[in-house]
């Protein structure tokens, strides 16, 4: 039996069980009970955001020489996946302060790391992500926002949509066209600062879903920066947006984990407490299926995600497709989930004194952003093709 319990191929490390643990601790105290109140006012729920603060778990992925807490992909995902079981909103802080960051981990400077970065992780500022327009949504590459060279600096014009925390974040990653020959080659990354003149924000939308963290359209208008802004090469930030989105898919496959496992376990308590016919709900074979079923789909998704955040820390080759496939996955898995949450519980299921409601409607949000579903097929069948 020694032996056998040796065995540790397949299993998690001791050291991402403790961190399970510590966000699960933090998310029970003083992240849940804002949930509902974050859904309801659609306002940023900013003691949540002090509580993950505090416990450095609102940008666990920055490195430690810029202050940060160093933690693996896997590390982040479980971070990510136990803050949306509690509240998906909130799981939106440490997931996009990956996602705004991850251009300048992957081809930014030295030098705009170490000025950009180590705010974040100090949690003095957050970091979004401007690649979405209105007229370039899943066809990124056709946006029309410009960056104009002007001696040492760039001069930026163009509107962003569908930026997650926009007005919160100090700090953006924005996609631009400086090339426009060039196409997809001709798109380059830049930091903007919210306190940049020319930069505003549009009215947050109102949405069915994930209403603590405010997505607004983003304003650039004669917004001039120093060129040192520029993140990496000219002519490379379409290629840098699409291999951060390889690295960040892992993370809204974790988001939609957590938003599934926290609908899973409200309603394994609900049918085991609600009595019907003289029996708890719990009894009867046709729940117990769906609830096998529930608990099966969950840990499919979870095992692929994790596979996929093991491949996005080392980088292998095959993260393009390992990331699409977990995103897809469990996305699909929690909007499943999440809607037979909602059956299980009945007519109160149906109502806001219930959270699997909410659930279900911030599960539906991960099967659209960073990629619809039907692109990220799309990306998985290319990949297999190419083999």
């Amino acid at each position: 039996m020694a032996a056998e319990q040796s065995f540790d191929v397949y299993r998690l490390p001791e050291e991402h069980e403790a961190i399970r643990e510590a966000v699960r601790e933090v998310c029970a105290a003083k992240v849940a009970p804002h949930a509902a109140e974050a859904d309801e006012t659609g306002e940023f729920p900013k003691a949540s955001y002090d509580a993950l603060r505090a416990a450095d778990f609102h940008a666990p992925h920055i490195l430690a020489e810029y202050g940060g807490a160093g933690a693996d992909a896997l590390a982040t995902a479980i971070v990510i996946e136990e803050v949306a079981r509690a509240c998906a909103s909130s799981s939106l802080i440490p997931a996009v302060n990956k996602l705004g960051t991850m251009p300048l981990l992957l081809a930014g400077s030295e030098e705009l790391k170490r000025k950009y970065l180590t705010p974040v992780a100090a949690g003095d500022a957050m970091f979004s992500y401007c690649l979405s327009e209105p007229e370039a949504g899943s066809d990124a590459a056709s946006m029309t926002t410009r960056a104009v060279r002007d001696g040492d600096h760039w001069v930026l014009n163009g509107v962003k949509r569908w930026i997650t925390n926009a007005g919160v974040s100090e700090f953006y990653t924005v996609f631009a066209v400086t090339d426009p020959s060039a196409r997809s080659r001709g798109i380059s990354a830049f930091v903007v600062e919210k306190s940049d003149a020319g930069v505003s924000f549009g009215a947050p939308e109102k949405k069915l879903g994930i209403k603590g963290s405010p997505t607004r359209e983003v304003y650039l208008d004669n917004v001039r920066i120093p060129a040192d802004r520029m993140i990496g090469a000219e002519g490379t930030g379409f290629a840098t947006a699409m291999k951060t989105l390889d690295h960040t898919r892992v993370t809204i496959a974790a988001q939609a984990v957590g938003i599934a496992q926290g609908a899973l376990d409200y309603a394994k308590g609900y049918v085991q407490e609600r009595k019907q016919f003289g029996k708890a709900v719990a009894e009867f074979q046709g729940v117990q299926f769906m609830l096998a079923d529930m608990g099966m789909k969950l840990e499919a998704a979870r095992q692929l995600t994790y596979a996929a955040a093991g491949r996005s820390e080392r980088g292998d080759a095959d993260l393009t497709y390992f990331g699409a496939a977990a995103k897809c996955f469990a996305s699909d898995a929690a909007m499943e989930i999440t809607t037979d949450a909602v059956q299980l519980l009945g007519g109160y299921g149906y109502t806001r004194d219930y959270p699997v409601e909410r659930m279900m409607r911030d599960a539906k949000i991960t099967q659209i952003y960073e990629g619809t579903n039907q692109v990220q097929r799309i990306v998985m069948a290319r990949q297999l093709l190419k083999g």
